[in-house]
């Protein structure tokens, strides 16, 4: 019986220095069945270039390639093009500056097709630095050599570290309840359901943290499991966005904000909102507006949130405000 065809998408910008070693790590995979998809999302060095020189040696490889580059969209309408693009049962999703292990795609594909209430996946992470050594981190992540001082080894340890509340292990990792309480836990080199990830309205542009925002849909969908296992190299260089830790509170923020009110939401999740009874902290979002808007557009948000915010028994309509103006 041929294995389900799985399509590795590759978002791409400005990784000239990277992309080819991180296109290799797929042609690596001892999982057979792959399609792949890459897309330059207007980069300004070479890394076009680069991709379009590793084109005959991925078509002898995998049943399907699509190489492609456009304009500068965003990662969102990146990653929404290549999912549109993608035939396979699963999507696998990678940046073009990181590396997945030889068997991470097999032992993935294996967990979803045996266990068929899940339909995302992933492993842990180690960390490699600029010429893809392996590293470890210091209490302020930053890269080490010595592993015996590292007081993280992998990603998913800082990430428990970081949420001491939930339970790698447990079958309720990745559930909207905790994701929702307290922020993005799941580690990179995900494996997806393709049709719960459309069933999920794929990735929004609106939503800041684009990679919480659809761990959250997902996670009314479906079950997510984390595999305790190192399965992808993550590259912690000096352009890593989630270094800039200030911008990156004020984004986490917003991006709640948006889930909370914006955001299409099942039953599932009303259920949790209200259970939370986060509609009715009126001081928690002004708290969390505080922090990233002047008094003028707060007020604004204060008095739609006051006036037009409805509950119903089957769903949470909420008058759509431009949060970007």
């Amino acid at each position: 019986m041929q294995e389900p065809l799985v399509s590795v998408i590759i978002p791409a910008y400005n990784h000239e220095k990277y992309v080819q070693e991180s296109i290799h790590s797929i042609i690596n995979q001892t999982y057979k069945n792959i399609e792949l998809l890459v897309l330059d999302d207007g980069s300004k060095d070479n890394t076009w270039t680069k991709i379009c020189q590793m084109k005959e040696l991925c078509e002898k490889r995998f049943v399907r390639v699509d190489f492609d580059a456009w304009q500068n969209q965003g990662i969102c309408l990146t990653l929404n093009k290549m999912i549109d693009k993608a035939k396979g049962k699963y999507i696998y999703l990678i940046a073009s500056d990181d590396l997945a292990k030889p068997a991470a795609i097999q032992k993935q594909v294996d967990f979803l097709e045996s266990n068929s209430e899940y339909g995302q996946v992933m492993g842990d992470n180690e960390i490699i630095d600029d010429n893809s050594c392996r590293v470890f981190w210091d209490k302020d992540r930053k890269n080490i050599a010595d592993e015996s001082k590292a007081v993280y080894k992998t990603f998913a340890q800082f990430l428990q570290k970081e949420r001491p509340d939930v339970d790698f292990h447990c079958e309720n990792f990745g559930s909207y309840e905790s994701l929702i309480k307290g922020g993005n836990y799941i580690p990179n080199g995900n494996l997806f359901v393709r049709n719960i990830i459309l069933d999920a309205g794929k990735y929004q542009k609106n939503a800041p943290l684009e990679d919480w925002y659809i761990n959250l849909q997902m996670s009314q969908r479906c079950k997510i499991k984390f595999i305790d296992e190192i399965l992808f190299s993550y590259r912690w260089h000096s352009v890593n966005t989630a270094k800039d830790i200030k911008k990156l509170s004020e984004i986490s923020q917003q991006t709640f904000y948006y889930e909370l009110f914006y955001a299409p939401k099942t039953q599932k999740a009303i259920d949790v909102i209200n259970e939370f009874n986060l509609y009715k902290k009126k001081h928690f979002l002004f708290f969390t507006i505080e922090r990233y808007r002047s008094q003028i557009e707060r007020k604004k948000y204060l008095s739609v949130f006051n006036k037009k915010f409805l509950i119903s028994k089957k769903n949470i309509v909420f008058k759509k405000y431009d949060f970007e103006k």
